[in-house]
């Protein structure tokens, strides 16, 4: 399984990755909430394993209520010093899929961990994204419009991500700035602006029917043509 483990301890984090690892699964490992939040929503995780209290000005629980806005999040396991029977149920209760305490058998998280994996599996998570001919699949994380490949840099690849898992919706530039580069740029910056531009001209360039537009003063959306000009540019 594709692991993201979010957690500032380093004794703590290197227990836990070197046992994930040696368990089979590909795990990376982030140090803060910033960090974190940026790592969970530009890639496709089969589980998070997130600290509650993080640096980085997000800690576990506001991080976990990001994700779940999202369409199609991963289950979250939090793991926590917070061991009172209320805060496990806040815990709960905010959204995440497990909770386990500190300190804790690494044979138990392992079993958590799996047992949360097999159940996004049978819940039928999708890897695979369409919008009209353009296919997307985050395995891989590859693209192709009409079946031809479609060579995208890391940056553009994890826009055409993120847009395809919110088509039909406005994403603004500080949802993309958020999801891909993180909190450190500045939201005026014409980051985003530059990579679209490449973006589009990758995806619907040698295509009659846009994809992506641009909803003007707000952000991008990526959508199948419907035959109409809705006036955006």
């Amino acid at each position: 399984m594709r692991c993201l483990l979010i957690e500032d301890d380093t004794q703590t984090a290197r227990f836990v990755h070197d046992g994930l690892r040696r368990s089979g699964h590909d795990v990376v490992l982030c140090g803060d909430g910033a960090g974190g939040l940026q790592q969970a929503l530009s890639r496709t995780w089969d589980v998070i394993v997130l600290d509650r209290m993080l640096p980085g000005g997000i800690d576990g629980l506001a991080l976990l209520a990001a994700l779940r806005a999202q369409a199609n999040h991963p289950p979250v396991l939090v793991l926590s010093a917070l061991a009172s029977l209320d805060e496990r149920v806040h815990g709960l209760r905010e959204g995440c899929d497990d909770y386990l305490t500190k300190p804790f058998a690494m044979e138990e998280l392992l079993a958590r961990v799996e047992a949360l994996g097999r159940r996004a599996s049978l819940a039928g998570h999708p890897n695979v994204f369409a919008v009209a001919d353009l296919s997307v699949d985050t395995r891989v994380r590859r693209a192709s419009r009409a079946g031809q490949p479609i060579a995208l840099q890391p940056r553009e690849y994890q826009l055409l991500e993120y847009l395809v898992r919110h088509q039909g919706e406005v994403v603004t530039r500080k949802m993309l700035l958020a999801a891909v580069w993180g909190y450190h740029f500045d939201p005026e910056t014409n980051v985003i602006d530059v990579q679209m531009s490449r973006l589009r001209n990758k995806v619907d360039r040698d295509f009659s029917d846009a994809l992506i537009r641009t909803v003007r003063g707000v952000g991008y959306t990526i959508q199948a043509p419907t035959g109409q000009d809705d006036g955006d540019a």
